[in-house]
């Protein structure tokens, strides 16, 4: 009898460290650890006196292993706090991503191009005769469909920032 498939799901996970060499590759040993892959993965600092450090990850994996990565984390040193955005505030969470989108096309795809970029609200930062570089910001849902309507407008290019996210409401990290 073949084994129960189990069910996969998103997370974002906000992780508040001290700033210091080595804790990020701590941090991601968990995950690849287990054979699971980071969709997304930013960092920053967020408080420079008191060396603190935001790493907001997106992964994707069964419900127990996640747990149990979230109760890992919680047991490190250098984290001072874990937050699963997906679930300790139900959903409710904001959350965004940049990308820049080169995009090179002539006549009619360059119209449509610009027409695209319109209706996402994409800004053009950079402009040659034969060229635009969108940015845009928003869901990463959202810049997928923005690529994907760019593909055969002449799509040449992408850098995208990875998934920035925080609660709703007052309480914070």
């Amino acid at each position: 009898m073949p084994a129960k498939e189990q069910k996969t799901e998103k997370r974002i996970f906000a992780i508040l460290v001290d700033n210091e060499p080595g804790v990020l590759a701590r941090v991601i040993g968990l995950f690849s650890g287990r054979g699971y892959n980071i969709e997304s993965l930013t960092v920053s600092e967020v408080d420079a006196g008191k060396h603190l450090s935001r790493i907001t990850i997106v992964s994707t994996g069964t419900t127990q292993v996640l747990d149990q990565i979230q109760a890992q984390l919680d047991r490190m040193v250098p984290v001072h706090r874990v937050s699963d955005l997906t679930n300790d505030f139900a959903g409710e969470h904001v959350e965004r991503e940049t990308a820049l989108v080169k995009v090179m096309g002539q006549g009619e795809k360059r119209v449509e191009a610009l027409r695209i970029a319109g209706i996402f609200k994409a800004e053009v930062v950079d402009a040659g005769l034969e060229h635009f570089v969108f940015e845009i910001t928003d869901r990463s849902d959202k810049l997928d469909r923005f690529i994907d309507l760019m593909r055969p407008l002449g799509l040449v290019d992408i850098s995208r920032s990875g998934v920035v996210a925080i609660s709703r409401g007052p309480k914070g990290m």
